[in-house]
């Protein structure tokens, strides 16, 4: 896995279709916290080829700045994946951070492209294991199977959802993947959100919910990256570049948030290490061990969002 990019955060991750020199030129100006330039879905078959040569030359010569960089191959069962895979990472250098495998179904998956990144790190000089992997759930065999995607690779970093590919499997009666269904009495993806977080945390990942196709309506967008950032989801995909700063905004901790997490960090301490207390009254609320835990999750997240303490 890439150390440098398994911590950082992942708020908005914003699609790059690798067609497009005008998006790709564009996408470094962008504040998304990580980028994927794209050779999968947005990308029509007869440019995907030659996608994969603009999307080494941005790579190597756009100005990134220390954002998550990642390119989203196509999946397994295409003709064009392991090709992708060699071009890439063989052309890209140190500073692609990540390989997105699509449509990921079982841990074979995953340790297939791990197998394929190794020899390709091996072949062109790169360190080995430096490339991390995402992998995206979508389909009911996929959401099957996520616990033990979630432990097949070292190299594997997030774990992502894909509303719309996951829809069509599931024979959902909409046709916009990603949105809510009016007429469902309550959220209709709620338990493949829970699924999907818990298998990822139990191993130790980031997760990330798919597009808000929408593109316009940024109130629904809201709606929306609040259930998942409400479950815990470390962040969200942006398709435009409108989406990126709400995203950003609803997956990082208020400053009164980051504010008050700190100083329940700094009375338990205190109360712990000073009075060898194993809880404390902080103001009208008992604190253990578990708000301790709470509370370093808000500060990491605040820190990695670039929030500074008021208190």
């Amino acid at each position: 896995m890439s150390e440098r990019s398994r911590n950082l955060p992942r708020r908005s991750c914003l699609s790059v279709p690798g067609s497009s020199e005008r998006f790709l030129e564009k996408a470094p100006s962008i504040p998304a916290d990580m980028s994927f330039l794209d050779l999968e879905d947005s990308v029509a078959p007869l440019e995907k080829e030659a996608a994969r040569g603009k999307v080494v030359k941005a790579i190597r010569e756009l100005p990134w700045d220390d954002r998550v960089l990642c390119v989203r191959v196509n999946a397994w069962d295409t003709k064009w994946t392991y090709q992708d895979v060699i071009e890439v990472v063989g052309g890209a250098g140190e500073r692609l951070d990540e390989i997105m495998l699509p449509k990921v179904q079982s841990a074979a998956d995953v340790i297939a492209m791990d197998l394929l990144l190794t020899q390709v790190e091996k072949n062109f000089g790169l360190p080995i294991g430096h490339i991390g992997i995402e992998a995206q759930i979508e389909s009911t065999i996929g959401l099957i199977n996520v616990e033990e995607i979630c432990a097949s690779s070292k190299r594997l970093e997030t774990i992502v959802f894909g509303p719309a590919d996951f829809a069509a499997s599931m024979e959902m009666p909409v046709l916009t993947g990603g949105v809510q269904i009016p007429t469902y009495p309550g959220d209709h993806f709620h338990y493949v959100f829970s699924k999907i977080l818990m298998a990822g945390r139990a191993y130790g990942l980031q997760v990330i919910d798919g597009p808000y196709l929408k593109i316009r309506d940024i109130e629904g967008l809201n709606d929306y990256c609040q259930r998942t950032a409400n479950l815990g989801y470390d962040g969200k995909w942006a398709l435009h570049p409108d989406q990126v700063t709400e995203i950003n905004k609803i997956y990082s901790p208020t400053q009164e948030q980051f504010d008050r997490a700190n100083a329940i960090l700094d009375a338990y301490k205190e109360a712990t290490e000073g009075d060898r207390k194993g809880a404390v009254m902080f103001g009208d609320e008992m604190i253990d061990e578990a708000s301790r835990k709470m509370a370093i999750k808000f500060v990491s997240r605040g820190e990695r969002a670039g929030l500074k303490r008021n208190n």
